[in-house]
């Protein structure tokens, strides 16, 4: 709930104001943070709003239509708040976030004054910037079909509509060793072809970088289990005898779509889209120009 929005307006307008901000992120894994720029611990929404950590804002941004609400927050990097590993590890990526403007003397009356999302981050001089992106922004994103020769589904989604959940297209495995951050070699996890895993995902299930993932570039199968070359390393401290899921990977060809993953049906791309060698084409003598197929 909002608060007490009456009870705000009516101490604004007293002269004598006791107010400060607070926020509140919930990560997209569920772990919630509170943080206030009053010297005392406030408690309102169920939540603990800390004094500790530092946390300002800059004045927030808002203008009717379809204007983007923006704002920065930053803070001081504190293990018991948001500490450099998990900003590094991209767990705050996308993050809900709320700020109000509260009368510290009576929590109860506040003013819930931007819903957004965490956008850029970043991290410089022990402190963390985080840039504030509001709900207008979704409006932004490039919407309708591209028409191109591969699929343009992400493998699973609603597009798409292929249960990865079908017997052979996961796997669970075991880190056997880490080298150079990115090559994992895993035991386990053994389906009957190779590169099965090839421009897959994996996501770490235990460990200190449970909940993380990253893009898989190549796969590879050796007796007892995979060679893994991923994209980008995991920051979060992968770790061996962690557990990892393995997904299988999708090229985007008709082909791939056909023969993998029996999902020709819902093949969203454009396969007999002519490419550019079409478009050059010219007249030739010893060829009819009948206007026909070129096949």
């Amino acid at each position: 709930m909002s608060g007490n929005k009456q009870g705000l307006y009516a101490h604004l307008q007293s002269g004598l104001t006791t107010t400060c901000r607070c926020w509140a992120i919930r990560r997209e894994d569920g772990q919630e943070y509170g943080f206030t720029d009053h010297d005392l611990e406030l408690n309102f929404e169920g939540m603990t709003f800390k004094a500790s950590t530092g946390l300002t804002a800059t004045a927030i941004e808002q203008a009717t239509g379809l204007s983007i609400d923006n704002s920065e927050a930053m803070g001081a990097l504190s293990d018991a708040a948001v500490s450099e590993e998990d900003i590094e590890a991209g767990r705050f990526d996308n993050a809900e976030v709320r700020a109000w403007l509260v009368n510290w003397a009576r929590p109860d009356q506040r003013m819930l004054q931007f819903k957004g999302s965490i956008g850029e981050m970043r991290r410089a001089g022990g402190a963390f910037h985080a840039e504030l992106r509001g709900l207008t922004d979704l409006l932004n994103r490039p919407m309708g079909r591209i028409y191109q020769k591969p699929c343009t589904a992400v493998l699973g989604d609603g597009a798409c509509k292929f249960n990865l959940s079908a017997q052979g297209y996961q796997a669970e495995a075991k880190v056997v060793a880490v080298i150079a951050g990115t090559v994992l070699q895993l035991k386990g996890a053994q389906p009957p072809h190779a590169e099965w895993f090839k421009r897959g995902r994996l996501d770490v299930v235990s460990g200190r970088a449970s909940g993380l993932w990253a893009a898989i570039k190549r796969d590879e199968r050796i007796t007892g289990g995979r060679n893994i070359t991923l994209w980008s390393g995991i920051s979060g401290g992968l770790a061996v005898g962690d557990q990892v899921k393995l997904t299988a990977g999708c090229d985007k060809s008709m082909s791939t779509c056909r023969r993998k993953f029996n999902n020709i049906i819902n093949f969203q791309g454009f396969p007999d889209l002519p490419g550019e060698d079409w478009v050059m084409a010219v007249p030739k003598q010893g060829n009819p120009n009948t206007g026909g197929s070129r096949r």
